[in-house]
């Protein structure tokens, strides 16, 4: 069984980051937390996610071109095996973002389960129903190579 959960925060009014969406996807999958890890971790690997065709490294960026967005370089900025979390942020995108901080953690539900907790932050807010479209299709890719 498969469970999706979504949510989307917003700032307060009332602070200084009234731009930015927090976007957060909560999926359950059937592989174990190590299996999951073992798609995530390589930060090459693109066969989940439908409009990337390659992504090459360049330090510790990965670099692509994605249908809609043009070429992208994301900074990983954290790959912990350990805690099974990784984190990395948008630093070239064809249009200039002012922020982009996403993080995916899997926790492992038994052996056969586990969850993966997917958020992004953006800024501005503008292109956040993209970004969210965009976790959702690659959430779908997961699912087929899993």
């Amino acid at each position: 069984m498969l469970s999706r959960s979504t949510f989307l925060l917003r700032g307060d009014k009332n602070d200084n980051i009234n731009t930015m969406k927090t976007l957060k996807e909560i999926t359950t999958f059937n592989c174990s937390a190590d299996h999951l890890w073992s798609i995530l971790s390589d930060v090459s690997r693109c066969d989940w996610v439908p409009t990337i065709d390659k992504i090459h490294l360049e330090g510790d960026c990965r670099v692509f071109e994605m249908e809609g967005m043009g070429s992208v370089k994301e900074q990983i900025l954290l790959l912990d095996n350990a805690s099974m979390k990784l984190q990395y942020s948008a630093i070239e995108t064809r249009t200039p973002l002012d922020h982009h901080l996403a993080t995916m953690q899997i926790s492992k539900i038994d052996e056969g389960s586990c969850q993966l907790e997917w958020t992004t932050e953006i800024e501005p807010e503008i292109f956040a129903s993209a970004i969210h479209q965009g976790m959702l299709i690659s959430i779908d890719g997961i699912k087929s190579v899993i």
